[in-house]
C-alpha cells in the first residue's frame, strides 16, 4: 500500500519524512476509512492505530481547505479513554499539522489552518466560549466530557459538520 495513492502530496511528504512505510494496521485501515466505511483497528500498542485514523481525517481537511471549503466547524471528534492521553494525542497532532502546512507552503499552495483542541471537564469557561465562537476542526475529548455533550432527549443533536465516520 503506497500512501501516495491515497493522500494529498503534502500529506505524503510529511509521512515520508517521518516513516519508512505504513504499518500493517495503517495499510489495511486507510482504504476503508477513506471509503467512508466504519473501521475497527485492533492492533498492538505502537502499531499506528491513532495515526491511521487521524491521517485520513487530516487529508480530508487539507483537501477541503485547498478547495476553499474548510468551514469553521468541528468535523472530527476523537474520544480518548484518559485525560492525560487526550493531551498527548492533541500534542501529537500538532507536529503533522505544522509540517503539512509547511509542505503546502513549499509547493506554493495556499495555507490551510486546521485547529485541534482538547475539551475536558477541566476546560475553563473562557476556552469553551472561544471554542464556540471559532470551533476547532478536530476535538479530542474524554468519555466523561462526551457524555455531557451527547445528544439525548431535550438536548441538541451532534453538529451536522461532525462526519458520520467520526461519530
Amino acid at each position: 500500500m503506497n500512501p501516495a495513492n491515497l493522500f494529498h502530496p503534502a500529506v505524503v511528504a510529511w509521512f515520508a519524512s517521518r516513516f519508512e512505510t505504513p504499518t500493517p494496521a495503517q495499510a489495511r485501515a486507510w482504504p476503508t476509512i477513506q471509503a467512508g466505511k466504519h473501521t475497527l483497528i485492533a492492533a498492538p500498542t505502537g502499531s499506528g492505530k491513532t495515526l491511521a485514523a487521524f491521517l485520513v481525517a487530516i487529508d480530508g481537511l487539507i483537501r477541503q481547505g485547498l478547495a476553499g471549503g474548510l468551514a469553521d466547524a468541528t468535523q472530527v471528534l476523537y474520544v480518548s479513554p484518559l485525560k492525560a492521553l487526550s493531551n498527548d494525542i492533541q500534542r501529537n497532532l500538532e507536529a503533522p499539522l505544522t509540517s503539512i502546512r509547511e509542505a503546502l507552503r513549499q509547493r506554493g499552495l495556499p495555507d490551510v489552518e486546521i485547529r485541534s483542541w482538547v475539551r475536558t471537564g477541566d476546560t475553563p469557561p473562557g476556552e469553551r466560549d472561544r471554542m464556540r465562537r471559532r470551533p476547532p476542526h478536530i476535538i479530542v475529548t474524554t468519555p466523561e466530557s462526551l457524555y455531557i455533550w451527547a445528544p439525548r432527549p431535550g438536548k441538541a443533536a451532534w453538529p451536522a459538520s461532525v462526519r458520520e465516520s467520526a461519530r
